[in-house]
């Protein structure tokens, strides 16, 4: 009994107490808020979409100065450089270019990007007339090839490429505006085209 009573008053975790807590301090982050748990990832999904959708008003206005084109680079062999071309122009903020769910590095305010990296795919060729279902922009790939659904898209394991969110699929964005997430095996056709060429961003 007065051993009880001494504990309660001195009102302070042991040692094994505290490590309990950390243990489970730990745990909670790695499934809530680590770059490879699920909740983390569906909720930088939804800010990814939110980016494209920033994109997407760039390359609006850009087809209004561009008679209904898009950017295009003879011979771009990566999305940055077409892209690029919507700065500082179109759009000085460049934050959009970075998928949030994946590590690549910020890029500087309105300041081209041809040399430098972003997340994004891009299918070059592409106008925004083009209908619903043709897509123009996405998270990046595993390939470059068109996709029917089933077909691989994002990345199944976790690991590069077409992983910006982890194992958990990505969004693609069609021409019309309108952005779908996808598994990674694709839940819709994707195709490429005679005069559409799909980019994905340096490796």
């Amino acid at each position: 009994m007065g051993r009880l009573a001494g504990r309660a008053g001195r009102g302070g975790f042991s040692l094994v107490e505290l490590l309990i807590v950390v243990a489970l301090m730990v745990v909670m982050y790695v499934m809530l808020l680590s770059p490879s748990a699920h909740s983390y990832q569906m909720r930088q999904i939804s800010a990814c979409a939110g980016n494209l959708q920033n994109i997407y008003v760039a390359l609006k206005t850009y087809s209004i100065d561009a008679n209904g084109g898009l950017p295009a680079v003879t011979n771009a062999a990566a999305s940055e450089a077409p892209l690029s071309l919507l700065i500082p122009r179109y759009t000085t903020g460049t934050a959009y270019f970075i998928c949030p769910g994946c590590g690549d590095a910020k890029l500087p305010d309105a300041k081209p990007f041809a040399d430098r990296r972003i997340s994004y795919a891009y299918y070059m060729g592409r106008g925004l007339g083009d209908g619903a279902d043709q897509p123009l922009l996405s998270d990046r790939q595993v390939n470059t090839l068109s996709k029917a659904p089933g077909d691989p898209i994002f990345s199944a394991d976790g690991r590069k490429p077409g992983a910006n969110h982890n194992k958990y699929g990505g969004n693609v964005m069609f021409c019309d505006g309108g952005t779908r997430m996808s598994k990674p095996a694709s839940e819709f056709a994707l195709t490429n085209g005679p005069a559409v060429i799909l980019l994905n961003p340096k490796p």
